[in-house]
């Protein structure tokens, strides 16, 4: 598992580049084959190839995401090489989530050998989630609803725990049109797009509720050219994240129901909801309850946490269908030049899905 793991991560792949997304997959098919599954390759043209690696029949199994691509740039292992140390293994995108592909391979080559595999298993390992799954997206739901269980493998939480409820995550692009002059010669016939962004994003930051779990958040703002000019365009982006049914519907009228403040200015509003809440409802609870019960009886102790970040997961809640998420290997510091997982941490995820699958 460990070789394998360090040639995925040595084998660098950002979700923007095709052909190194591609390799990972490669890699994938190849590793699968070897325990006995049946690859099909889905074609992208976008964005890397999505593989699907099949064991028994389609229908009625459980379904394994994982996706490939992580948000580290090629050249990122000169700086930030493979390596272990203190029982931590590091690498750019170890965690999130490289190290899920290897658990998901692990735990079937270990049920192949022992004969023991007795359900259908779909694995799907997709190119472009940290860019939205744009191009995955319509092959998670289709599989999602053949299936009676989907595991997620992103990362668990630091303690272990899976992520048994995720926010739902929308945006929206904010375009200010004002009227350019000269700031010194002609202030009076200028109209400033930054002034009326400033009273938009005020606006917009207000509609944060956390009684309701739900946030809004001015994230980029552009515009205006140099000092001396009246800026006369401005954009913004706007993080939104929600929990409740019906919170989406109900910012997304606010935010399109804004007006301009400064005469002279014009709104351009635009955004859509990107993935739904998974939310902790009865059926999660359930499928948890269940999972927690296997995991026992092979001593594990599962715990129940949650996320306002979303996954691939969220797009499968909607469905009513069980969902685990953070199935996943136990790190910290996704993203970042501190990414690693606890080496201990990839049996025993590989050893809790071989009792899922086993008994479930």
């Amino acid at each position: 598992m460990r070789d394998f793991l360090k040639q995925l991560v040595e084998t660098e792949s950002p979700s923007h580049d095709k052909s190194a997304v591609d390799r990972v997959g490669a890699l994938v098919a190849d590793e699968a084959r070897k325990c006995g599954a049946r690859i099909e390759v889905i074609p992208s043209q976008k964005t890397g190839d999505h593989v699907v690696a099949r064991w028994g029949s389609r229908r009625n199994g459980v379904l394994l995401m994982c996706h490939m691509d992580t948000v580290f740039p090629l050249g990122t292992l000169k700086t930030m090489p493979f390596g272990e140390a203190d029982g931590k293994i590091y690498g750019p995108g170890i965690l999130d989530m490289k190290a899920g592909i290897a658990i998901c391979l692990a735990a079937l080559a270990e049920l192949q050998k022992t004969a023991r595999l007795k359900r259908s298993v779909t694995l799907l390992c997709t190119s472009d989630e940290e860019i939205g799954s744009g191009t995955s997206r319509k092959y998670i739901e289709e599989f999602a609803k053949e299936s009676e269980l989907v595991l997620v493998f992103e990362p668990a939480l630091v303690d272990g725990s899976l992520k048994t409820w995720r926010k739902g995550v929308g945006g929206f692009y904010v375009n200010v049109k004002g009227r350019a002059a000269h700031a010194g010669g002609d202030h009076e016939k200028g109209r400033n797009a930054i002034e009326e962004m400033a009273h938009q994003v005020i606006a917009i930051q207000k509609l944060t509720d956390y009684s309701k779990q739900t946030t809004l958040s001015v994230g980029v703002i552009r515009g205006g050219t140099v000092s001396n000019v009246i800026p006369e365009d401005v954009f913004a982006e706007v993080d939104v994240r929600v929990m409740q049914p019906g919170e989406w519907e109900r910012i997304e009228a606010e935010v399109k129901n804004l007006k301009p403040v400064l005469d002279g200015t014009t709104l351009k509003i635009t955004g859509a909801l990107n993935r739904p809440p998974m939310p902790f409802d009865a059926t999660m609870k359930a499928t948890f309850e269940k999972a927690k019960s296997i995991a026992a009886a092979v001593g594990i102790e599962l715990k129940a946490g949650g996320t306002g970040g979303a996954s691939d997961g969220n797009f499968v809640a909607p469905f009513g269908i069980p969902v685990l998420d953070g199935m996943g290997a136990i790190g910290e510091g996704y993203h970042s030049d501190r990414e690693y997982v606890f080496a201990d941490s990839l049996e025993e995820r590989s050893k809790l899905l071989v009792a899922l699958l086993k008994n479930w």
